[in-house]
Order: structure tokens, then sequence, then C-alpha cells
């Protein structure tokens, strides 16, 4: 190609380019790092079965995550998204592994090497099982209390509880979904809040997964706001289905609750992502959710990523958030603190305070590696 074909190559084309070339650029470091670590330091046999194990993984990949999430097929989701795990874990770990080869420098090769290799997959074999039972398992409650200035005596004590990020998908988790129901039963809480990323999928895809969210009561208020992955699908048949299982939609807008004779402000506003998708009517408007709020009252406002703490940082008290994940692979969340300010917990921004929650399920590969899901149990407190 001539320069003056590239200069007058269409920009769309240069960018699908690029992202080419860095998909291409990921496969090799991805696969090719564990596979350079593993599989090449052993005899020609066991090389050459594990370089033709390594190759069809790289190449299988990026066809089935395809076929999973672009053509809907759950079950080659699973495998891709399996597989992305296990070589993310290999990947990190074989990375790690230059540590090793540094304390062994006394001993000779091949066996420095075969030992490195050994290392590398036992420790990463322990780390998938140990992540696969994390992020199948039930959540555990972890119990935050937060006190907000603004709030009236009457709500003292109220107790907020948390689901976010419980992205209903591939892997049939009814039974997860029915367990993690009656744990938030269970605390009898007030008000109960999902933070978004409901399912992966359509309604009639994930409807099973998602009824027990219909089972859960709160004695005030149940209410929901989008996440970024209702927007890659159906982010309006979300809202509505999550509103005929008994949740009040915070589709930018608020509601307002009342005990002991004081109000606290339910709010929530769409993902950051909302506005990009093109539908009608979507798109994070703070203005719009808190139109009409009674004056000097506390604001409670659900926006999926912690990131819109930029746009509502001395608008609303406490802001509750998920889609980090909490990395959900270690070290996953050194990539994640690029792009959002906090990986979770309770932060301050000026008077506006954020939890961000770590999230109750998983997305992708069904394992969390020192990232542990939660159902999060807020406590709100009134000023002495």
């Amino acid at each position: 190609m001539t320069q003056t074909e590239q200069r007058t190559r269409p920009p769309r084309a240069r960018r699908r380019g690029v992202f080419a070339g860095v998909v291409v650029l990921a496969l090799l470091l991805l696969f090719g790092v564990p596979w350079a670590t593993i599989v090449l330091p052993w005899p020609e046999p066991v090389a050459l079965a594990g370089s033709v194990l390594f190759g069809l993984a790289m190449l299988s990949f990026p066809v089935l995550m395809f076929l999973g999430h672009g053509r809907g097929s759950d079950r080659a989701a699973v495998v891709a998204d399996t597989t992305l795990g296990v070589v993310w874990v290999l990947f990190a770990w074989s990375v790690l592994s230059l540590l090793a080869r540094v304390a062994l420098l006394g001993v000779a090769e091949p066996l420095r090497s075969r030992l490195v290799a050994g290392l590398v997959l036992g420790v990463s074999l322990v780390l998938v099982l140990y992540g696969v039972r994390e992020a199948m398992r039930v959540p555990r409650v972890r119990r935050v209390e937060v006190t907000l200035p603004r709030l009236g005596a009457g709500f003292d004590g109220t107790t907020v509880v948390v689901l976010t990020d419980t992205h209903f998908g591939p892997i049939d988790r009814t039974r997860w979904s029915e367990r993690t129901a009656a744990v938030v039963n269970g605390l009898e809480p007030d008000i109960v809040c999902h933070a978004g990323d409901v399912a992966d999928g359509t309604v009639q895809q994930r409807r099973s997964q998602a009824a027990p969210l219909g089972t859960i009561t709160a004695r005030l208020a149940k209410v929901y706001a989008t996440g970024n992955h209702e927007y890659f699908g159906e982010a309006q048949a979300w809202l509505d289905h999550l509103a005929s299982l008994g949740w009040e939609p915070l589709h930018n807008r608020h509601i307002v609750v009342e005990r002991g004779g004081d109000r606290l402000v339910l709010a929530g506003i769409d993902d950051a992502t909302a506005q990009a998708s093109g539908l009608e009517g979507h798109g994070a408007r703070l203005d719009a959710a808190l139109d009409g709020v009674p004056a000097d009252t506390a604001i409670l406002l659900l926006a999926h990523q912690p990131k819109q703490i930029a746009g509502t940082a001395g608008q609303v008290d406490l802001q509750i958030a998920g889609h980090t994940h909490g990395g959900q692979i270690w070290p996953f969340h050194y990539l994640v603190r690029t792009d959002q300010p906090v990986l979770q917990g309770l932060s301050h921004h000026g008077t506006t305070q954020l939890y961000t929650s770590r999230g109750s399920g998983f997305w992708g590969p069904p394992l969390r590696v020192f990232a542990p899901s939660e159902i999060t149990l807020l406590t709100l407190r009134a000023p002495n």
C-alpha cells in the first residue's frame, strides 16, 4: 500500500487494523509467556505436545469468544471464559517466576527452568481451584457503618444491603441466586440496592437465574440502577423486568422514603456507557435524578461505576457503586485502577462518600483470586 493510499484509507478500517493488531499482540503475550515458561524446558516429546496444546488454545480462543459473546452460544462462552481465566493466572505467575529464577541462580539448566515450570504449574493449579470455589460460593456478608452528616435521626441505624454485578450468564447459577437471596432476606434489611450488571444476556435467556431477586424483601424499598452490561443488550427490558419483580428502577430518577418523621432520598443514574449505547432516553443525568429533591435531605445515589463520582461529588451524601469486582483475578486490579479512582471499600470525595462493592457475582472467567465477592450490609448513622 502506497503512502497516499494509507493517508486516504478510511478511519474505520484503520481502527479495525489497530484493534486487530492489539488483539494479536495480547494473544501472543497471554499464551506465549506461559508456553515459554512451562513447555519449553521439557524434553522434545513433552515440549511438542505442550506446544500443540497451547497453539490450539490460542487459535480457538478468539473464535470461541466470538461465538460465545458475539453469537450467544453459552457453551462456547463458558469454554472461552474459563480459558481466559486459566491463561491469565498462568501468564501472571509466569512473569512472577522471574523472581524464582533469580533465587535459583545456583542451579544448573535445564533443572532450574524445570523447577520454575513446575512451580508455576503448581501455584496456578492451586489458584485456579481456589478461584473457582470463591467465584461459585454465596458471597460473604461485609458489614460497614457509614455516618452521613445530613441523615435525620429517624434513619439512624437504617440497614442498606447492596448487591451488584450478579452477572447471571452462561453458567446456570439459579441455585446460587436462590441462596444469595436467602442470605439477603436473613439480614432483614430496610433498603436493598442492586447497583447494576444484573446479567449478561437477554431477559429471556436469564429469566430463571434472575427470578430469585423477586423473593427479596425490604422494609422501605428495593431499588435498582443499570450497569454497563445492560447496555450490551436489553437495558430497558431489564429495567422493566426488575420492576415486574418488585424493584424500583432508578432510571435517572429518585424516590423518597420516610422513617421517624425524617426523609431519605434514594436516587439513581444510568451507567456511564448509557449515552454511547444510542438507546433512546438513556444516559446518566444527575440533574434529572435529583430534580425536585427535598432541601437539606440526605441523598443516597446508585451509580454503577466509581468514576461517575467525578460528576456527583458534592451533590449527594453517599454514592454506591460496583463494576470493579475488586479486580476479580489478581493482579488484574492494577489494570482496573487505570480506569477507576477506587477499587473497593469506602472512600471520601469532598462531602460525598463513595462505597464501591467488589460485586456479588463474577464476569467472564468463573474465578475470583484474592478479590472475594460480597453482599454488603451498610448501616447508616446520623451524626451525634
